[in-house]
């Protein structure tokens, strides 16, 4: 049964969107504390607040939610061999969700807070960032090993 829901190029052309997206969803999550440091030693460093303000709003919010509307379409054609009862399923929703609201509550006003050179923002910055990075590896977890399978 798992074979045919493999066989099928609707299946496999989301899963592999799924996947890119994952992987450009947190590409700015490594990169932008590199960024940080760059401008935290350069205080004539604009080019880090400007790249900050095109990363986050446009290529990690958007391939995040994208990451997980693509996900939804690979279990929805899996064949039910993937049901959303599963409880991996559930737990790598509720991370999902949880990425979602740090990355809007947390993320996007500390980052305008660094670029803005307010300095209260870089510890929440490092704190959300340190949070996307967890949800991320649990989230890795649960892909491989599907908890109640």
């Amino acid at each position: 049964m798992l074979l045919a829901a493999i066989d099928s190029f609707g299946y496999n052309l989301f899963l592999l969107l799924h996947l890119i997206f994952v992987v450009v969803a947190f590409a700015p999550a490594f990169v932008w504390p590199v960024l940080n440091r760059v401008r935290r030693s350069d205080a004539n460093s604009t080019a880090a607040g400007a790249v900050g303000r095109i990363i986050d709003p446009m290529m990690h919010g958007g391939s995040l939610v994208l990451a997980g509307l693509f996900g939804i379409i690979v279990v929805l054609l899996s064949d039910s061999v993937i049901e959303f009862s599963q409880t991996w399923i559930s737990i790598a929703f509720v991370l999902w969700f949880l990425m979602l609201g740090l990355f809007f509550a947390g993320l996007i006003p500390s980052q305008r807070q660094v670029v803005d050179g307010k300095p209260e923002g870089d510890t929440r910055l490092a704190m959300c960032y340190g949070g996307m990075h967890l949800l991320l590896l649990l989230q890795i977890i649960v892909m491989v090993w599907k908890p109640g399978l």
